[in-house]
């Protein structure tokens, strides 16, 4: 059976203290996220470790991430990309607070 969907539809942060985290596709080993933050960041001290590899495109708005071993964060904006191999420590310094930024993640097993 074919599916199909809007990217931007349904998205509910409007007045939310949390993101919108939405489940677009999955299979095994892999998994499509949307992610959808209001200026919302990692909290102190911590830091994502997955087990997962995960590639991630920044859809719209802009965001500061931290990899760790890196010295300074990386400024992400609309269109830009990165890939995160299984166990790369990252952490979310920064989104910005008045427009949602729109994640979309592409989790993935590591063979």
């Amino acid at each position: 059976m074919t599916s199909s969907g809007n990217l931007f539809s349904g998205i509910l942060v409007e007045g939310s203290a949390g993101e919108e985290l939405t489940h677009l596709f999955e299979r095994p080993g892999f998994r499509i996220e949307r992610i959808v933050s209001t200026g919302q960041a990692s909290p102190p001290g911590f830091w994502y470790d997955q087990s997962d590899g995960e590639w991630v495109l920044l859809v719209s708005g802009e965001a500061r991430l931290l990899i760790e071993g890196e010295t300074s964060a990386r400024t992400l904006k609309a269109g830009d990309w990165l890939e995160l191999p299984a166990h790369s420590r990252h952490r979310v310094e920064w989104t910005a607070p008045d427009q949602e930024t729109v994640w979309l993640a592409v989790h993935y097993r590591e063979a």
